[in-house]
């Protein structure tokens, strides 16, 4: 597409988003305050956020590229797991998913229509170092030039996760993430990205929820390379808290202009009981699934996530090695999603450990979820479930970011992820618009909830919608959809839905009644 193409399409999106009339919004309404849960309309209603704030979206390489061979990309983990027969859903693999590695000048042009300030993207390592070391791929890091560029052009801020889950198959080869040079390696291939792209990106994050890279990874089994040793899951849980600081040095020093955060998963988690035991394993639970890596960061030490001492040993912990997880963040980043309700296990002897539900360890097990945290996690249903299986719950992205708030002396907030899944598809008798009212009665009660937050003192800059596309939705294949536009895996046709339209009028007035 050329510059006048580009600028055409651009234009006439935007007319669509100014001729919409919003109908899909009353109905989100008229829903609002009737479920368990729910946020009173009139807290909807007074809810503003500062000027200045950073209305954006979330994507990642592997659920949104395709192109899983070309221009010199070396194979990842996630190109070996879904090339797997029976991995993924349906059978189906990322190879071209949205095809944005050659349609993403259209995906930005949506952007900049839904009035997006800011983007979060990640880069696919083996697209830069295929085998995860060496010599940098320069057709690959071009690609992410062009789309650096495209961005800023756009008027919108290119905020860069470095890695997404999908790691070279060749350091997986080497051991993975329990193998303790792969902090070395990760601090390499930082260090050619802020070298390549640091003058022109300034906010970087080195992991996508680093504890699901390890969890899921090599003690569940779930997500490649579906190992399941819980020692495991802890050296590569200490591989990635060093990855971290050493990338978060690795930055700096190659790009005066890098701030340097996080994308951590969140839930805020309550006991089930009022119990000191049950708020023991909420406690912990906190520790180990929340704030981990980032006590890592910030303190250079890792919290109290364990009944008796912290196994360090089995981390693989050394002498030092407090020195170099220490790496202060310039601000916080974290996901909301869902809650979770836990309880303690402690007092039992402890046999083995839960199965993989698809969104959490769940474990009824004697003895709780592993041999260290000794906690049962579940996800309620109080609320209503989304079509992915999460329940709704607002207030709590309120009290997790109320909680980081005060236990880490208000810092910057930027909320990395947060979003629903839903199957609304285009309706032929509304002329294929795409009526998603429930998303975007979610979308209002949650933020609604965050704004709250912020009128209580946090300082929260950014909030990134999951998803702008629906994509490769990991195991799950293409059978969920979390995109403010719906995309028709056929042909690629890309359709804002209702609730796109809605969050680019509240990107632009900062209300949530626009």
């Amino acid at each position: 597409m050329n510059r006048r193409q580009f600028a055409a399409r651009s234009l006439a999106a935007v007319a669509g988003v100014a001729l919409y009339d919003g109908s899909g919004d009353a109905a989100a309404k008229d829903s609002t305050g009737t479920h368990p849960g729910a946020v009173p309309e009139s807290l909807i209603q007074k809810a503003r956020f500062p000027e200045g704030f950073l209305w954006g979206a979330a994507t990642a390489s592997y659920q949104n590229e395709g192109a899983w061979n070309e221009d010199g990309k070396g194979e990842s983990i996630w190109d070996r797991f879904a090339h797997t027969q029976g991995k993924v859903r349906g059978g189906v693999t990322g190879d071209v998913a949205c095809d944005q590695y050659h349609r993403y000048a259209q995906d930005i042009a949506l952007a900049k229509q839904l009035n997006l300030k800011t983007y979060r993207f990640s880069i696919s390592w083996p697209r830069v170092q295929p085998t995860g070391v060496g010599a940098p791929n320069i057709k690959g890091l071009d690609y992410y030039s062009r789309f650096v560029d495209a961005l800023l052009e756009a008027g919108i801020r290119p905020w860069c996760t470095m890695y997404h889950w999908d790691l070279p198959q060749a350091l997986e080869d080497r051991g993975g993430w329990p193998n303790r040079d792969l902090a070395s390696y990760f601090a390499d291939y930082a260090g050619i990205l802020a070298k390549h792209l640091g003058d022109r990106i300034t906010t970087w994050a080195p992991f996508n929820m680093p504890w699901a890279i390890a969890f899921m990874g090599y003690a569940a089994g779930a997500f490649p390379p579906c190992r399941t040793r819980f020692s495991d899951f802890l050296k590569a849980a200490h591989t990635l808290a060093l990855a971290q600081g050493q990338a978060h040095r690795a930055v700096k020093a190659a790009s005066p202009k890098a701030t340097f955060g996080s994308a951590y998963e969140m839930a805020p988690a309550y006991p089930k009981t009022g119990s000191d035991d049950d708020r023991a394993a909420a406690e912990r639970y906190h520790a180990m699934n929340n704030v981990f890596f980032l006590e890592a960061a910030m303190h250079g030490r890792y919290p109290r996530a364990f009944v008796g001492e912290p196994p360090l040993d089995v981390m693989g912990f050394m002498p030092g090695d407090e020195k170099l997880l220490y790496a202060p963040l310039d601000w916080v980043g974290f996901h909301y999603y869902t809650r979770r309700v836990v309880s303690d296990a402690s007092k039992e002897q402890f046999q083995n450990g839960g199965n993989f539900s698809g969104t959490e360890i769940e474990s009824n097990s004697p003895g709780g979820r592993d041999p260290y945290t000794r906690f049962r996690s579940a996800m309620p249903t109080e609320g209503p479930l989304t079509d992915a299986g999460l329940e709704v719950w607002p207030s709590g992205i309120y009290d997790l970011v109320s909680r980081i708030t005060r236990d880490y002396n208000h810092p910057i907030i930027e909320i990395t992820e947060s979003g629903c899944g839903y199957l609304d598809s285009p309706d032929e008798e509304l002329h294929g618009r795409v009526p998603d009212t429930r998303r975007i009665l979610w979308y209002r009660e949650t933020l609604a909830e965050l704004a709250r937050a912020i009128a209580d003192g946090a300082k929260v800059r950014a909030y990134h919608a999951w998803t702008l596309l629906d994509n490769f939705q990991w195991a799950e294949g293409y059978t969920e959809r979390y995109g403010l536009i719906y995309t028709d895996f056929r042909n690629q046709k890309r359709t804002i839905k209702d609730s796109g339209f809605w969050y680019g009028r509240v990107a632009a007035s900062n209300r949530l009644d626009p």
